[in-house]
This record gives structure tokens, sequence and C-alpha cells, in this order.
């Protein structure tokens, strides 16, 4: 249903589908095509055209009536459904404690004091809903903390000051006062009453505002300025009393938060991210345990993330990088039901603890990317931030987005630097045995020269902007006019591209009360002025002529063009088209009002400057573009981003050397074949001249894309970009055809989809963005996600999204090909896997010593370095809604780190031993029992003992194999992956001894890996286990390619195998001795359902029989 025919009008020449191979085409000479875009029948169909137009137009209402029942169960035709409104818990009897021997202790009642004026000034507090706050219960805080602790802190309402004094000096960092113990309940009681609020519908999000925070406090020990732990006694709270599976932590404090990481790292339910200063252990509170090697233990491993900054000066690009690249992607895996941030604002330039220099406006992005998720269910719970004016400007900031305004523009520049360009890659090459949507999220490539300048080190903190707030008459503007609908095929009725589009979107938007909430504005036609900055006059000329011709000479015009009709009516309709998107962003600039939609036909963005393509005529998003700098009196920074299932190809030609506007566009392109062919929508095509690198495609190589293929391209790519581009003006080419059940696209996005992509890109440009339509053929689907995305734009929370499928292997290739043509251009790209082979210490999951005063760096003499290096031993795990792949541990000392994890309540904080008043301290060899999990598929916290018994348990595998007793060091090896090539140290091995007399090594292959496309089906000879090696003749150690079925022979003999991978690059091979299967590019075994047939095949050659079935 895509164009065969090729353009003899535009500049640029394509390429028959049916033979990509065929010479260009004559441009000076007119012909008449075949089938083009969208399949457009002759003038005189013949009675067999007639029938297949007949039954397609019932295929097609079929494919729609099955839409129209998937959509009947989206919440998308019920206002009633949107949440609105914010929560705020502010007492001022939080204040009503302090240091009592330290007058310029940094945690003091001056931190509320200025977030209230600063709240007051902005007239926030009265745009929130505010709630009492209650104090929590013990039964609540016994959630988290041992009673014993409780007790403890409840008796220090009645000690004296020498006494608070003498037990605070038994902890790291902290101060007690009388009211500390009243105090610190009533923060956790009003996290809990947030809590309450968002999940029993009475708010959709919420913000606590309270002191003291809580986020180092652990099970039995203060720590850090905190005495219980807000954040997970919330998260425990909700599992109890609402049911809550999943809960995702954010902690954004500049400072790691320990104590909720020790709380849930065995447990699968709670995802916790943190990041925050390292500085390779340097940093408050000097743990190894903080550093992205830290990844969980028992069920829990893959479901703690941390990382970690290793210089000062981090900016708003850095923590947003990492958002994107690893916190968004994971988030939307592990399907969060609730979100609760550790909002500490220390990170803010200023702050006399952090030395970071984040901005408000930084935090406000962090808090919209977020709201994306779960929902919007999403609690903010202040923790640290100890420069009072640029805490109450970050509290600001983020309760505005809280609100639904846009984010601030951000201060450039906004690439990540490279220090955090390198933690983020270390972090994910930590994650991604355990995370599908992470893999090839780290790429492996050679360094390039990049265009831009590169940094030199750390950066110059930069003067932070007084942050302003848009003021609209309406947040939403709507553009539209039915004059639109008056062309149409005069030859073809059931042509795709047909007036009902319009029609069908306005009414579905007016059936679910969307148009009574935008402006409506008035559609203007496009001037000539307008037209000329994107079109020559002699096509302008051309077309408006078609206005008084008759329908053979119309016919006969619009077969001069690839893929068009016209009528007498098409000059008018188009003309209006962009004249309205025109109007739309005056209003934009203008400040009429914040976004807006531009329901308009004919689409625009094919159309080149001197043709008409595609049922497209003038380009409505380019003429827009070059209206918006004229209006503006410069160069405008403007993001156009094409989601439209064709390529944009128009758009691209206007803008390829023009850096100021940054084209976008991600569409099928089936390396060349699909419309509008050739190779103008190749990842290779980056600009031209000043524009290099300002083009970019991902270009689909085939049908099924969906949402989690595009959401890992925003994530990966568009976002990135876009964000170092800064623009102040967004444009969408919204075309609906990569939509579910569109006849042309054959893709399999879905509203709410569309509406996530929409939200995500709605915090660039202080949310100035436009959605103008392009294609989309099926009136159902893009009835609802115009609808989907106009919601969106109103304000509207981003709906729950189901769980989503893993990224296509085609669509991650297709992404990394772009990737790879543009990491010269944009250093936000230059995400690479980092090989960290520093040895581990015995101290790599144990506190140093607890001297130093938060916030203070430790010389660096006194620390021990190293990140550790990470083995990977595999094992099968699951738990709803995640399936694991690999266990991380560390080598050489994992009985010691599970120990030390097993007893993190004791072995992270050195006590004395001794009394006060009457009551007994605990020192550091007492032993607690942490609260285990209540809910099913957690593990609880277990003894020492106990868990490295289950950690050895988890490691064996089906198959194990028993080394010979004559087995030397050098013999070892042999035991890593003969094919594979990695050392016994260095491979998935995990060896250990049941007896003295013999050493057992085991090992469990991956579930699932991303290359088992490349498998193909075995030869109609079958396979025979005794074929030599193809290479050397050798009959010992062969591997069979399951790509080619090339038979190689190991490394151990003459690596022929190995060398047949480096050529051919297949990845998959399979053993004539055990019949395991080996990943070259996974460096692991794999054992899959797909590869159950070729080993069937290979066991009956070998043995005589079929493969025995498991039970």
């Amino acid at each position: 249903m895509t164009s065969t025919g090729q353009d003899a009008t535009t500049t640029r020449q394509r390429r028959s589908r049916h033979n990509p191979h065929s010479p260009p085409h004559n441009s000076s000479i007119t012909s008449k095509r075949g089938n083009k875009k969208g399949a457009i029948p002759r003038s005189s169909p013949s009675l067999a055209e007639v029938k297949k137009k007949g039954r397609m137009k019932k295929l097609r209402e079929a494919a729609e009536q099955d839409l129209i029942m998937g959509l009947q169960k989206l919440d998308l035709n019920l206002e009633a459904n949107a949440l609105s409104g914010t929560g705020l818990v502010f007492d001022e009897k939080l204040n009503e404690f302090h240091c009592l021997w330290d007058d310029s202790f940094p945690e003091s009642p001056a931190r509320l004091h200025a977030i209230k004026e600063q709240l007051t000034k902005e007239g926030l507090l009265d745009r929130c809903i505010s709630f009492p706050a209650r104090f929590a219960k013990k039964e609540e805080l016994k959630l988290v903390h041992s009673l014993e602790y409780i007790n403890l802190m409840e008796k220090t309402q009645h000690m004296t000051e020498a006494e608070l004094h003498t037990l605070a000096d038994t902890y790291d960092s902290v101060y007690l006062h009388p009211n500390s113990y009243s105090c610190a309940c009533l923060a956790s009681g009003s996290v809990l009453r947030l809590v309450d609020a968002v999940l029993g519908a009475e708010v959709r999000n919420g913000m606590a505002i309270i002191r003291p925070p809580g986020h180092h406090a652990q099970h039995s020990l203060m720590d850090g300025y905190c005495m219980f732990n807000h954040v997970a006694v919330a998260a425990r709270y909700a599992q109890h009393k609402h049911d809550i599976h999943r809960v995702l932590i954010v902690d954004w404090d500049v400072h790691h938060g320990q104590g909720t990481q020790f709380t849930f790292e065995q447990d699968p339910s709670i995802l916790y991210f943190s990041i925050h200063r390292y500085q390779q252990s340097q940093f408050w509170p000097h743990l190894k345990a903080s550093n992205w090697s830290a990844t969980g233990f028992g069920r829990g491993q893959g479901y703690n993330i941390n990382v970690p900054w290793n210089q000062v000066g981090m900016r708003d690009a850095d923590y947003i990088a990492a958002f994107l690249h690893i916190l968004l992607p994971v988030a939307l895996e592990f399907h969060p039901q609730l979100i609760l941030v550790a909002a500490g604002y220390d990170a803010l330039q200023g702050d006399p603890k952090g030395e970071m220099a984040a901005t408000p406006a930084g935090f406000s992005h962090l808090t919209h990317l977020l709201m994306g998720l779960a929902g919007g269910k999403l609690i903010l719970c202040l923790e640290g931030g100890y420069n009072c004016q640029a805490l109450a400007e970050g509290v600001s900031a983020s309760l505005h987005t809280l609100l639904g305004d846009p984010c601030p523009m951000l201060v450039a520049p906004c690439a990540p630097c490279l220090s955090a360009r390198t933690s983020i890659s270390c972090t994910l090459v930590a994650l991604e045995p355990f995370w599908e949507v992470l893999v090839r999220s780290a790429e492996t490539f050679e360094d390039d020269k990049m265009e831009k300048d590169k940094e030199a080190g750390p950066l110059e903190p930069s003067t932070p902007r007084i942050l302003t707030w848009p003021v609209t008459h309406a947040r939403t503007g709507l553009v539209y006019d039915h004059r639109m609908m008056s062309h149409y095929n005069i030859w073809d009725t059931h042509h795709p591209e047909m007036p009902q589009r319009l029609s069908r979107i306005v009414r579905h938007l007016e059936e679910l009360g969307l148009i009574g909430r935008c402006l409506i504005l008035s559609a203007r036609p496009a001037t000539d002025a307008e037209l000329l900055t994107c079109h020559s006059a002699e096509y302008v000329a051309r077309l408006r002529a078609t206005a008084s011709m008759k329908p053979r000479e119309l016919h006969r015009e619009g077969a001069n063009f690839d893929s068009i009709y016209i009528c007498p009516s098409t000059f008018s309709c188009a003309q209006l088209a962009t004249g309205a998107v025109c109007r739309l962003v005056e209003a934009v600039l203008h400040g009429e009002v914040l976004n807006g939609t531009a329901v308009v036909r004919p689409p625009g963005h094919h159309a080149e400057w001197n043709a008409a393509c595609g049922f497209c005529f003038f380009n409505s998003v380019a003429v827009a573009a070059r209206h918006a700098q004229t209006i503006s009196g410069h160069a405008l920074r403007i993001l156009i981003v094409d989601w439209d299932i064709h390529h944009g190809n128009g758009t691209q030609h206007m803008f390829e050397d023009d850096p100021s506007v940054l084209y976008i566009s991600l569409h099928r392109y089936d390396h060349g074949t699909f419309f509008p062919m050739g190779n103008e929508g190749a990842s290779s095509q980056t600009g031209h001249g000043p524009g290099m690198g300002y083009t970019v495609n991902v270009a689909w190589n085939g049908p099924r894309i969906g949402d989690s293929d595009y959401l890992a391209a925003w994530h990966r790519l568009v976002l990135p970009i876009a964000y170092e581009f800064n623009p102040e003006l967004v444009l969408v080419s919204a075309g609906f055809d990569a939509a579910r059940g569109d006849p042309l696209g054959g893709c399999q996005v879905s509203p709410e989809g569309y509406a996530h992509l929409t939200h995500l890109l709605m915090g660039l440009a202080n949310g100035r963005i436009i959605l103008i339509l392009e294609g989309g053929y099926n009136l159902t689907s893009i009835s609802e996600s115009m609808a989907a995305c106009t919601r969106i734009l109103l304000g509207d929370t981003p709906p729950l999204m189901a769980p989503l499928r893993p990224p296509l292997s085609r669509a991650l290739a297709s992404i990394s090909e772009t990737i790879h043509a543009h990491r010269r251009y944009w250093s936000s790209l230059q995400i690479k896997k980092v090989e960290n082979d520093e040895p581990a210490t015995k101290e790599e999951f144990q506190q140093a010593s607890p001297g130093s005063a938060k916030g203070k760096a430790t010389p660096k003499d006194n620390i021990l370095e190293g990140t550790g290096k990470v083995i990977l031993a595999s094992v099968e795990e699951s738990s709803p809604g995640h399936v694991k792949s690999e266990t991380p541990m560390v080598e050489p000392t994992r009985d010691q780190s599970l120990e030390a994890a097993a007893n993190r309540s004791t072995l992270d904080q050195t006590t004395s031993e001794g009394t006060v008043g009457d009551t007994k301290l605990a020192s550091c060899n007492d032993k607690q029992t942490p609260v285990s999990s209540p809910f099913p598929g957690t593990m609880p916290h277990t003894s020492p003992s106990n868990l490295i018994g289950s950690l050895k348990t988890m490691v064996l595998s089906e198959k194990t194999e028993e080394a010979p007793d004559s087995q030397t060091p050098d013999e070892e090896k042999l035991l890593g992956e003969a094919a594979g090539g990695q050392d016994l140290a260095d491979s998935m091995w995990t060896g250990f001894r049941d007896s003295d007399e013999a050493e057992f090594y085991a090992v469990t292959p991956l579930p699932w890996c991303p290359h088992l496309m490349a498998i193909c089906p075995t030869p109609a000879t079958g396979l025979d286990m005794t074929q030599p090696c193809g290479d050397c003749g050798s009959l010992q150690e062969n591997w069979v390619c399951l790509s080619c079925y090339q038979v190689g022979c190991s490394r151990y003999v003459n690596a022929h195998m190995i060398r047949h991978h480096e050529v051919s690059g297949h990845p998959l091979v399979l053993s004539f001795i055990d019949l395991s299967t080996w990943c070259y590019h996974c460096q692991a075994y794999v054992h899959h359902q797909a590869l159950l047939g070729v080993k069937n095949i290979a066991h009956k050659n070998k043995f005589g029989e079929d493969m025995p079935q498991p039970h």
C-alpha cells in the first residue's frame, strides 16, 4: 500500500519499490506512475480492481472494529477520571526542634522558614490542596524500624541536654532535641497522609515539606540528621494499607540514601534509584555500597540503582541524562504503582554541602519526567538542602511542575559532562543483565573526533537565571476549519487521505469535552510571503492555477507528482491548513496559549520546494518554523519532531543545511523500499554544511514497531539530543499512521504511547509545543491518538501503560545506527561501555570510619580506592513483570560482602556500648533482625550463613562439571567457554567446594538474548555431530554456527570458530560436546525455546534419540 512510483518533478529521485536498483528517472520528463502512497488506483479501474477495493474496505472496517474494541478498555472517554490537584503538607510544628549545642548546625528551622516565604511570595500555597500533618504510629514506624530503636528515640523526649548530647555522639552527624522524636513522627506521618490522599484519589500528586530528613536512617540507627526513614516507611505503608505491589523510590539528594538502600536491597517490590555525589567514596557516607556496582542482593538484585558522581560541579544536564538513559527505561519495565521521591536540594548551586551546580529549573525537569510514570501518582518528600535561598527556589520549582506549570528553559550547556557519561555508562553495564530494556543501551565504539569543542574538565558554574512562569490566557489552543474538508479525491471516494479524517477527530474531541477546554483559534489562509519562505513562486502559482482547471486537467496535473490527487479546492485547503498552523504559532509565541493542536489537512511534510508529494502540497510545519523565526526577530532554535510513519523528505530538504532547526524523524524505511523510498530517510543522512548533525533519521526496517520501540528511541536518542539542542519552540509533525490498526503503517503505537511521547517533549522549550496533524488513515486510531495527545497538552496525567514488551532487536539496531551516525555531533550520545578492572577490596560494601561529618570529604589517602570488578553469574529469577538473567557478584570477597549486607543494621554504624539514663545503647555486636517483607515474591532478610547458602544454591544449574583431579590452574581456563575465550575469573562460571576432594563449577544460561533472531533453519541434510572443523579438519571441541552451519574448532584447538565469528558477525554457536549454546555478543551461554529445535536435531544425531523433555 506504499508507493512504487518515481517522483518526476522533485529534485530528489526515488526508485521503484520492487526494483530499488532501477536507474534514476529524468526529472525533466513528466510520466505517469503506477501505485502511489496509499495505493491510489487508476481513474478507470477494472472489475478486478473494484472487487479488490471492496475487499480492502471490508478488511479495513474489520480492523477498525478490532481497534474500537481494544480502545473501549481505555479511560479516554470519561473526563471525570482525570485527577487534578496537588496535595501539600506543611506544618509549623516541624520547626520546634533545633541543635541545642551548635547554633550553626545546617539542619535548622531556617530551612522551612525560607521555603514558606518563597511559596507565599509565588502564591503556591493557595494553589495547593493542604492536608493536616499527623503523627506516625509506632505500628507504622515498625514497618521499617525496630521497636527497641523506636522506644529509645521516644525516651529522648525526657532526656537532659547532656544526655541528648551523649546519645547523639554515638551516631554519625546527628543532634537530638526533646522535640526531635515528636517532629520525626510528625514528618513520617505527613508523608503517610499524602500516600492516603494520592492512592485514595483525593489528589493526583503531592509534596511533604518536612524536617528532619529521613533517607539515611536505618533499621536501628540514626544517621546523617535522620531519625526515621520517611520514604521507606511510606513505601511499606502503601504496600500494607493500599495493596500496592511495586513502588519506585527516587533519591536525588546529593548524599546517598544508604538507609533506604539497606532497607530494600533484597526486595524486588521496591525499585530504589539514587543519584548522588560519591567521589570514589571520599564523600559522606563513605560507602563502597554507594557505588554503581551495588545492585542489590538475592531477589533484589537489579532493583538497587546507584549513579555516583565522581566530581563536583555537576549540572542539570548530567542529572537529566541519568534519568533518560537509566531511570525512565527501567521504571517503565518495572511498572511502578507509586513514586516516592527523597527530594533533597543540596545539589543546587550554592549549597555548602553538595558543591554541585544544579539549578531549580533542573529539578523542575526531573519532576516533570517522573510525572509520566505510575499514572502520575508522585509524592515528593523533602530531605536535604542547606542553602536556604536555593532550597526555597528548588522546592518552589518542583511544586510549580507538580501543579502543571511548564518547565523553565535550562541554562546552557545542556549536554552531560565526561565524568557524568562515565558514571552513567558504568551503571548501565552493571544493570544491563537485569533489565531487558537496557540491552545495547551503552554502545561500544571508537572515539570519534567531536565536531563541537570538547570539554576541558569541570565547567565553571554559571549564574542561574531568575525563573519566570508564563501566564497565558488559556493553556492549549486548537485551530480547525471545516472548509479544509472540501479537498477530496474526485475519482476515488475511498482514498485514505479523506475529509472524514478531520471530522472524526473533531467529533471525538467534542465527545470527550476537550474542545471546551481549549481556546479555539480561527484559521486563516497563509500569505504568499509565508508560503515563499519554503516554496518557489513558480510552484505556488502552478498550484493556484489548479483552482480553475477542469477534472481531466486536474487528473493530468496530479499525475505529474508522486502520490497526489488534486481537486478545485485543493489550493485553498492547502493554503488554509498552512495558515492555520502559522496562526497557532503566533498564539504560542505571543503568549495567548502555552501550546496547541492544529487539526488540519491536507498534510504537508512530504511537500518539496517546488513539488507536491505524498498527499502533501504546502509544507505546513516548515512554513510555520520560518514564520516563528520571522516574528521572533532572530534564528529561533526550533525542534521539529516527525513521528509520521513516512519520512518527511520535504521538511528534511528545507532545513538540512540550517543549524537553527533540528529535524528528527522516526519512520519506516525498510532499507529504502518504504515510501517515499530511496536513501533520503537513511540514518546516514545527517545534513549538509553548517547543518551537519541537525538532521536525525531513525529508520525502522520493518513493521510492528510499537510503544516500547518509540520510547527507547526517545530515551536513548531523541531527548538527549533535544535537551542538548535546548529548543525555544517544538513543532511535531503528528502523523498517526504508526498507530495500531493503520492500513498504511503496519505498526502498533497506542494512544497511550503517543500521550507519553507528547508528555516527554513538553519538558522542552518552556512548554511551547505545537502538534500539527500529518498522516493517519484509520479513523478510529487517529481520533483516539489525537485525543490522548490533546489531553496531555491540557495538563492531564499521562495514562497508565500496559506492561511493554522489550524493544525489538531490529528497532534497537536502527536506534544504534542513528547514534553511531550522530555521536560525533552530540556529546549526549557518547554513552559507551566502560570496562572497570580494579579489584574488589575487603571493605567493598562496608562503611568507612564514621569520624568525618556529613558533607565533608575524607582525604584521599584514607579511603580505599577502587570500584570493584563485577563478574556475572547467571541466575534464573523472576518476579511479576520482571525477568532476570544474570546475577552480579563481587570478586574475591563475596562471602564477606554478603555477610555485611545481611547485618547492615549493626555493621554500618559503629556505636559504643553504654547507657544513657535507664536505656542501654545497642553495640555493633548486637544482633538486630531487620523487618522482613510481608509480600509474595520478596525475600526476607536472613542470617549471613543462610544468605550465603542460598546464593550458592542459586548459582547451581542444570549442568555441572566435575574438574579432573589432575586439573591445574592453567587447565581451569578450559572451564571458561572454549569458543568465547574467557578466563575463569572473567567468565560467568562460579566455583565452590563441596568437599575437600573435588571442586565443582556450575553456570546457569541466559533465558533470553537479543540475538536469537540470527538462528537460521537447519540444513535439509541435518547435522553431523562428527563433522570436522572446516578449516583444519580437527575433530576435537568443535562448534557449529547456528546462522550458516559452518563447523569450527574451539580456541583451545585452533580457534577457527572464533575467527569465523569475527569475520561473519554470526553470534550463536552450538557445542558438539555438550550441546550448549554460546552467544559471542552477550558473552554468555543461552538456553531458550527457540534453540530446542536445533538442539533436538543435534541430540538425535549424536545419541540416536530425541532429547529428553523436562518434567
